[in-house]
């Protein structure tokens, strides 16, 4: 059966690079679900700026969202836990008033998105999956553990590149497999049947590997 879901992202250069909602929205499809997305995001942004801008409550007035995919800016659950904590306490307050507002019955569920430690900062990994596991608990939030699937690639295919040029942004695998992260957290209840479609610049084989790595941690 046929499922309709409308999903918005916050964040940065971590959704945006490749795509990421797109590729969301085609793995959900291999599931039988249609995915309508919109998505707030600025090179290096954190969620506070987001929040400041008013540009999340715009959204939720406009629109009727099942979830939102929240975006940290990629290393300030590590460098500062209690500010990274605070800005997902304010955006989480945003969303529920804004819902409230617009007369919805119910705010929408919140995803975070759990990115990857840098290149060459790798053992920081913990460290962040800490950070966004301890604040998911609190406003009972769904966690996608991107970053762990990133480890267990890294791990047991080397020969997969996920990082660009620069350490930090994800290449076309990188993403793939974040969207994979995010999909397999955000449709459980299709988890079995999500399937890898077709990717740019990603083969189906490496495709496959990637979903199958998103699995394990899921």
């Amino acid at each position: 059966m046929t499922a309709v879901a409308t999903v918005l992202f916050v964040g940065n250069s971590f959704v945006t690079r490749n795509e990421v909602p797109a590729l969301v929205s085609a793995l959900a499809a291999t599931a039988g679900v249609v995915v309508r997305t919109a998505t707030i995001a600025a090179g290096g942004a954190s969620l506070r700026r987001h929040h400041n801008s008013g540009a999340i409550s715009a959204a939720l007035a406009r629109d009727r969202w099942d979830q939102v995919v929240l975006q940290e800016q990629s290393t300030l659950p590590i460098k500062n836990r209690a500010r990274f904590h605070e800005n997902v306490r304010a955006v989480r307050d945003e969303i529920v008033a804004a819902s409230a507002a617009s007369g919805h019955p119910s705010p929408p569920a919140i995803v975070l998105y759990n990115t990857w430690a840098r290149r060459s900062a790798r053992p920081t990994q913990v460290d962040l999956d800490t950070a966004v596991a301890a604040i998911a608990t609190e406003i009972d939030a769904r966690v996608a553990p991107a970053g762990r699937a990133w480890e267990v690639v890294l791990a047991s295919h080397p020969e997969v590149e996920l990082y660009d040029r620069d350490g930090s942004h994800p290449t076309a695998a990188g993403s793939f497999l974040a969207a994979c992260a995010l999909a397999l957290t955000m449709f459980a209840d299709r988890r079995s049947q999500i399937l890898a479609p077709p990717v740019p610049k990603v083969d189906p084989g490496t495709a496959a590997v990637l979903l199958d790595a998103a699995r394990s941690v899921a």
